[in-house]
């Protein structure tokens, strides 16, 4: 996020958005011995949601272990980028951290179906599908990784941004495309007519500019902070794909702990639900899109048939994509199946 983005500024939007902590917390044990501390990473930067949630988790987790445990964050990717760092936790280097499925994916390649575009009705079909059906063999696969899965959370929604709207899927074809650096990614805009173009983070801004790009999925959370929606102001909720995020741990650091901490550890998740962290960044989500239309940007709604236009277009890709995760994707794929005829309502 660039640096004209000021930290109190940011502290207006979560106000609004209804984020607090509380203000101490006790970390040493009633009996007196030491708090065992474990390190938890995150790539997300000071003043965002995502750290306002660790900083209540830090508290929750010394109130249940009555100071038995510490957790000691590590914010803003002080301690690497989240693909690094989540090697990092399965070696045991680092004890924890919040991550998105993207980065974890990098141990656990199945994970990524659920970034497959379009692959779920709505919000509410996926998050039913994921606390319902996904859990367990995420749990499992991760375990065989050394790695201790602790909850679900929230990354945020992809939409398509560019200088128009693009209400349709015909409306991207023939157009070129900022493509993330995975066969998935040009595999969409391929389907969509679009031509993709690897692009970097970094560069997406000057690609807008200088014409080099014409459209792009992107998330509320850097598409604003980052004055992206300077340079491509229209912002069209295709809801292209949500993206849930993960709380891990070190299976061998887990292993250690007494079964006193490992239970107030999954008490202090526990009092969070993922139905919670999900609505509170959801809720900034829209705070930013408020935010982006007051500063004379556009937000453009298409309705649930314009969607699901979309969705056509993409689901006869969704095999190919498949094919490229691998065996374990496609297995993730069948449960995913099997569990949208209980959610999809």
């Amino acid at each position: 996020m660039k640096a004209a983005i000021r930290s109190s500024a940011f502290a207006r939007i979560f106000l609004v958005a209804g984020f607090g902590v509380a203000a101490s917390i006790t970390t040493a044990s009633a009996q007196g011995t030491p708090a065992t501390t474990l390190r938890y990473t995150t790539g997300a930067p000071a003043k965002t949601p995502w750290v306002t949630q660790l900083e209540r988790f830090v508290v929750d987790v010394a109130e249940e272990s009555k100071g038995a445990l510490k957790i000691d964050p590590f914010i803003a990717a002080q301690l690497g980028n989240e693909q690094d760092t989540i090697q990092q936790i399965a070696r045991g280097r680092i004890d924890m951290g919040g991550f998105s499925t993207g980065a974890v994916a990098l141990v656990l390649p199945e994970l990524s179906v659920l970034s497959i575009p379009f692959l779920f009705g709505s919000t509410a079909e996926q998050d039913c599908i994921i606390d319902k059906h996904m859990t367990a063999p995420i749990s499992a696969g991760l375990d065989k990784k050394g790695i201790k899965f602790l909850g679900w959370t929230e990354v945020g929604t992809a939409d398509v941004i560019g200088k128009r709207p693009f209400v349709s899927p015909n409306d991207v074809n023939g157009l070129k495309a900022a493509a993330a650096s995975n066969k998935v990614s040009a595999a969409l805009w391929s389907a969509l007519g679009a031509n993709p173009n690897p692009i970097g983070i970094t560069e997406i801004s000057s690609a807008f500019q200088t014409g080099l790009v014409d459209v792009q999925a992107q998330v509320v959370t850097f598409y604003l902070p980052s004055g992206l929606n300077k340079i491509a102001p229209v912002l069209t909720r295709v809801e292209l794909a949500d993206a849930p995020g993960i709380i891990v741990m070190n299976k061998a650091a887990w292993d250690k702990l007494t079964a006193d901490q490992k239970s107030a550890l999954e008490r202090a998740t526990a009092r969070r639900s993922a139905d919670l962290l999900r609505k509170e960044i959801r809720s900034f989500e829209q705070t930013l899109r408020d935010l982006h239309v007051k500063g004379g940007g556009q937000v453009v709604e298409i309705t649930r048939e314009q969607r699901e236009e979309w969705r056509k277009k993409i689901k006869p890709v969704w095999p190919t994509m498949i094919k490229e995760i691998g065996p374990e994707g496609e297995a993730l794929f069948k449960a995913i199946e099997a569990g949208r005829a209980g959610c999809g309502a």
